[in-house]
């Protein structure tokens, strides 16, 4: 038999037995008798039992009565919660926003944005998850976070990039290199020279490969190389002299760059686009929404690393 009971029946229910009484009950749950009686029949018609026993005085529970009880007060209550946890996260009273992204982005572009949300929504948790641009594609279409911040590593049919940011190519050099004092450099300039190269799984290698290929340059990406997987390590390499490095002008702008240099590349002049990440056909909660919301308005007043562009 299809059960078609629903909360209103439970608090139905619950309220007679508190006041002893329908129409008492009737008053304070804003019904009249009659439909809260039809209500009382449809419960005990459901579960095939009399659940109260009405007097001339007074309304007592049956011995079934008294046993779904506290079983209907555990399912108000957990229904009451429930939805009071919806209304509150709609509202941006809690709940909890997940992004992933580039070290460089956490580390240089999204602390200041992030205090300023966390001061006006405190009860909503943030979390951050720093990947090369695959991982970050990747833990968008998992569902792991909310959405990413990266490159267009990978194409992904199945994610929306929305472009927000670029920044241009150019090479990292320690302070006392005899090209340290340059403005720009060719990338002519720099094919010959030693080089440390994060490695194939990173976004920036990926797309250095494919400059590459696309501007017909001569970059040492092949064969025996220095290979780093993170960011802090190759700016150790480059200031212990094992060579020099190609990278995003955002890339090089963190904290591990702070003693080397960066000098933009032209002839060609190459920027990296910085997507805004999301998959598509699944809807942003409020307080996700909100925050990407401002992340892209502060990126239009921010004061982003030189060689870092809005798009």
């Amino acid at each position: 038999m299809t059960n078609n009971i629903s909360i209103r029946h439970l608090r139905a229910f619950v309220e007679i037995v508190a006041c002893g009484s329908f129409t008492r009950a009737a008053d304070n749950l804003h019904l009249t008798q009659s439909t809260l009686t039809a209500t009382i029949k449809q419960l005990e018609d459901q579960a095939g039992l009399k659940l109260l026993d009405r007097t001339t005085r007074r309304v007592l529970l049956t011995g079934e009565g008294e046993s779904f009880l506290p079983v209907a007060e555990k399912l108000i209550s957990d229904f009451d919660t429930a939805f009071n946890d919806l209304q509150a996260t709609a509202t941006q009273q809690q709940g909890q926003v997940g992004i992933a992204a580039s070290p460089s982005m956490i580390g240089r572009v999204l602390p200041s944005i992030i205090k300023t949300y966390h001061q006006q929504y405190e009860k909503i948790g943030i979390y951050l998850r720093d990947d090369n641009a695959g991982g970050i594609e990747q833990r968008v279409l998992d569902n792991e976070v909310d959405f990413g911040i990266g490159g267009n590593h990978s194409r992904q049919s199945e994610l929306k990039y929305q472009p927000v940011l670029s920044d241009h190519y150019g090479v990292v050099l320690p302070l006392d290199h005899p090209l340290a004092t340059f403005k720009e450099l060719d990338w002519s300039q720099v094919s010959e020279l030693d080089q440390v190269h994060l490695t194939e799984d990173t976004g920036t290698r990926t797309q250095l490969l494919k400059l590459q290929k696309e501007n017909n340059l001569d970059l040492k990406l092949q064969g025996a190389l220095i290979e780093v997987s993170t960011p802090a390590g190759l700016a150790e390499m480059v200031k212990a002299g094992i060579g020099i490095s190609l990278l995003p002008a955002l890339a090089a702008s963190t904290s591990a760059f702070d003693q080397l240099v960066f000098i933009p590349l032209a002839n060609p002049r190459l920027k990296r686009e910085i997507c805004i990440i999301t998959r598509k056909g699944r809807a942003l909660s409020p307080a996700a929404e909100s925050l990407l919301k401002l992340i892209t308005s502060q990126f239009e007043t921010a004061s982003l690393p030189e060689f870092v562009e809005i798009n």
